[in-house]
This record gives C-alpha cells, sequence and structure tokens, in this order.
C-alpha cells in the first residue's frame, strides 16, 4: 500500500532546502503521497529512503506502451477519477478488428478501409489508432500472415488477438519490431503467454472472467517477468463483450481500487472489446466506455459516421479543462482576398473561429478574420472577463498590421460586442460595422451589407 504523507515526511531529509521546489519537506511529502511530484526531485534522499519510498513514488495506473516508432500509443498512467480532478492525460486507443478469416486482397481492403478513418475537426486532426487482428480461422499460419499484412500496409499500432501460444508466437515473430500488444492472457494459457510476452519485450492484455480473479492473474504474470499489462474482463472466448452497465461497473471499480486505494495487482490499464451489434450500437456502447473508463476500446465498423462521434468524445473528454482548445492568433485569409475584402474578427476559442470560418467560407465573400488572443475564450465569455476590450483588438490590429492588408479602413465585430464599438473607433480611427449576433447570419450580412 501506497505511504501517507507523514510517513513519507520521516524519510525525507528534512532540511527545507528548497531543491525540490517546495517551500518545506512536509510539503514535498503531501505532494509526493498524491502523486504530484516525483522522488528525484529531491536530490538528498538516501538510497535507503529511495527504496521505501519507490511504492509511494509510483502512479498508480501503470503506463503501457505498444506499436512502432510512428505509431506508437500510450495508455494507463492515469491519477484521477474523474477530468475535473486534474485532467486525463493519454487518450482512450480505439481499435478496429481485422479477422484473418479475410484473405487476400478483401483483407487488404479491409486495413485500408482502417486507415482511412481520420478526419479533421476543429484543427485538430483524429483517427483510429490501432488494428485488432483477430485469430478466427483458429491458424497460426493465417494469423501470423495477416499480422503481417498488416504491418506492411499499415502504420497503426498493431494488437494481436488469440488464446493460443503457438498463434501469438508465429504472429509476433512477423512483428516484433512493431512492439504489438499481445491479447490475451487466460488463466489457462497465462505462462505461455507471459514467456512470449517477456521475450519479445510486448506488453500482455490480461484476461480473467472477475475482478478478483483478474487481480490474482496479474500477480502471477508479473511473478513470470512481465511488467507491462492490459486488464480485459470480457469472458473467456467471447468478443461481443458484457452488457454495457456491467462494464462500466467494472471499469469503475477497477479504476477506483487502483487510484483510490493503490491496489497494485488491478493498477493497470484497461481494454474492452464492442464487437456486437450493428454500427449504431457500437458507436453508443464504444462512446460511453471512452467516458467511464476504457484505455482501449475494440470495435468492428468501419463506417465513418459511427467512427466520427467516438472520436469525438474522445476529443472532448481528453482535452484539458482548463486549457480551452485555441487557434493561434493571427490574420486568416479565407478563399483568396485582396484589399477591398471585408475584415472582422473573432477569438482564438477553436469552436468559435471554425464556425466563424465556415459560415465565411459559405458566404463565397473572400474575407480576412482576425483572431484576437482571449486565452481560448467564447466572444461573450472574454468580454465579460475582461479578455476582450478595444485596446486588446486595436493591439491585435496593429500586431498582424492590418493596415497594409486592406485600404477601406472598416471593421466587422461580433453583433455580441456592439457596445465595444464607439471605443474601438477611437482607439484605432477605423470605421466599426456591427456584424450579426449568430454566425449563421454572416454569408448574409456579408452580401447585403458590405460594400
Amino acid at each position: 500500500m501506497a505511504l501517507t504523507g507523514l510517513q513519507i515526511f520521516k524519510l525525507l531529509p528534512k532540511t527545507n532546502c528548497k531543491k525540490c521546489g517546495m517551500p518545506t519537506c512536509l510539503a514535498f511529502a503531501m505532494q509526493l503521497a498524491q502523486k504530484r511530484a516525483k522522488l528525484e526531485d529531491c536530490p538528498d534522499v538516501s538510497e535507503e529512503a529511495r527504496q521505501q519510498l519507490a511504492a509511494a513514488a509510483e502512479p498508480p495506473m501503470r503506463l503501457a506502451k505498444f506499436g512502432s516508432e510512428t505509431s506508437a500509443v500510450e495508455v494507463g498512467q492515469e491519477t484521477v477519477m474523474f477530468r475535473h480532478e486534474e485532467k486525463f492525460y493519454n487518450p482512450t486507443v480505439l481499435a478496429v478488428t481485422a479477422s484473418d478469416k479475410l484473405t487476400g486482397q478483401d483483407f487488404k481492403e479491409r486495413v485500408e478501409s482502417i486507415n482511412s478513418l481520420q478526419f479533421d475537426r476543429v484543427g485538430t486532426h483524429i483517427s483510429v489508432n490501432a488494428i485488432a487482428v483477430m485469430n478466427d480461422s483458429g491458424s497460426a499460419d493465417a494469423f501470423a500472415t495477416a499480422a503481417a499484412t498488416v504491418k506492411d500496409t499499415s502504420e497503426l499500432a498493431i494488437i494481436l488477438v488469440t488464446e493460443s501460444p503457438e498463434a501469438m508466437a508465429a504472429a509476433v515473430a512477423k512483428t516484433a519490431d512493431s512492439t504489438p500488444l499481445i491479447a490475451k492472457a487466460t488463466p489457462d494459457n497465462a505462462e505461455a503467454m507471459a514467456k512470449i510476452a517477456k521475450e519479445n519485450n510486448c506488453p500482455l492484455a490480461v484476461c480473467a472472467e472477475s475482478i478478483e480473479a483478474l487481480a490474482d492473474l496479474t500477480e502471477k504474470i508479473k511473478a513470470e517477468g512481465v511488467e507491462d499489462m492490459v486488464l480485459s474482463l470480457e469472458a473467456e472466448g467471447d468478443h461481443t463483450g458484457s452488457p454495457l452497465r456491467e462494464q462500466l461497473y467494472n471499469l469503475s471499480t477497477i479504476r477506483a481500487l487502483a487510484l483510490k486505494k493503490t491496489f497494485r495487482p488491478l493498477g493497470y490499464p484497461t481494454m474492452s472489446f464492442v464487437t456486437d451489434g450493428d454500427a449504431d450500437q457500437q458507436a453508443i456502447y464504444a462512446t460511453s466506455l471512452i467516458c467511464k473508463h476504457s484505455s482501449i476500446v475494440v470495435v468492428n465498423t468501419v463506417e465513418p459516421y459511427a467512427f466520427l462521434p467516438m472520436l469525438t468524445a474522445r476529443m472532448n473528454v481528453f482535452s484539458d479543462p482548463q486549457k480551452p482548445v485555441q487557434v493561434e492568433p493571427k490574420i486568416y485569409p479565407i478563399g483568396e482576398p485582396d484589399a477591398n475584402s471585408p475584415l472582422m474578427f473573432t477569438t482564438n476559442f477553436s469552436l468559435t473561429y471554425y464556425t466563424v470560418e465556415s459560415d465565411v467560407e459559405a458566404s463565397r465573400v473572400p474575407s480576412y478574420i482576425l483572431v484576437v488572443d482571449t486565452e481560448g475564450t467564447s466572444v461573450l465569455t472574454a468580454y465579460s472577463g475582461d479578455k476582450l476590450n478595444d485596446k486588446i483588438v486595436a493591439d491585435a490590429m496593429a500586431k498582424n498590421n492590418v493596415e497594409d492588408l486592406v485600404k477601406h479602413r472598416k471593421l466587422i465585430i461580433p453583433g455580441y460586442v456592439a457596445v465595444m464599438s464607439g471605443k474601438l473607433e477611437e482607439a484605432t480611427g477605423w470605421e466599426v460595422m456591427v456584424g450579426p449576433r449568430e454566425c449563421s447570419m454572416l454569408p448574409k450580412y456579408l452580401h447585403e451589407f458590405w460594400k
């Protein structure tokens, strides 16, 4: 079990040297107990104390990495149950199945359809992370061939799914340099799977039918020399997954035991299979599991319309709640504007900017958008917090040399901040035109009022 802050304090030098960045050794001990500091930050701790403090310094959930250098993904090492407590660190890995029953061109087309699951949303590229090669054929040769094909035709991380040590060994031999995730070790094959994982330095997915059995199995595999594991509670031989309510309950229980109780046998990332049902049902289940608390979700669908909401949910859940998604404050030309084109401003909150950009593009009126730095807040939020005022806008205009872009000296401002138009005219000497309150009205506004 983890040490308390006072227990850690007794092992520290107690010099209050501040070399760790904390005002006192007690403050450092409290931060270390809460996993918010690293033992390496204290340069004067004794070797004996270092060994005793190792358990307290370790994160409650171990990090697991798999994939090649270009496709590497990380899961685990989370520190909180809920995002608002701090933030989540490693986004859920979304993987899609590729059955080794498919052969030749059919298999390659399946891989290509998985590779194509990529989108751009509010300036961020979001995509599938991994391909789960399924040993549905039961053949070691077919499994190895499928794994090799995925390695050669995709840059995504690889998950190898079979309970056969023979098939796993054959597939790992073809993909070891890509560091696949080996799935899965069960009570019946644990020793053989652990040997393959250890020899090839691959993380190992561990599967049991209950949380208690899972904890026992991780301890057994750890004794075999495998440290990097992923937990799965799917029933043996079943890739359809348990009912959603049960899955969510189990994932929450595992996470609470790992983070709140520092129960090391369950201190690993988790994996869930959602391969049953149609594309809509898979999207619903997968999105729920992304929210609470699956580190890896494997689905069967390759429908873009179903995959996009999963990726969007992941993007939202794993954004830093204390740090809004922002775009770079600068001038953005839309279309091919010239010196007579309209100039407008908005804030650098991503959702605000991309909404404005979309509506300006829809108007087919080439324009300039000046993005003002408001620390990633929307127009009204920024204005109410005094992060958007006449001086800030005037400074942004000067910094970006807008007078060199257009000759008309007219600036369109959002309708919601019409109140700042007078002061902005005084500060800039430009004519201020009050735009519509709703961004969707921009196309009509540009066509009717811009001259």
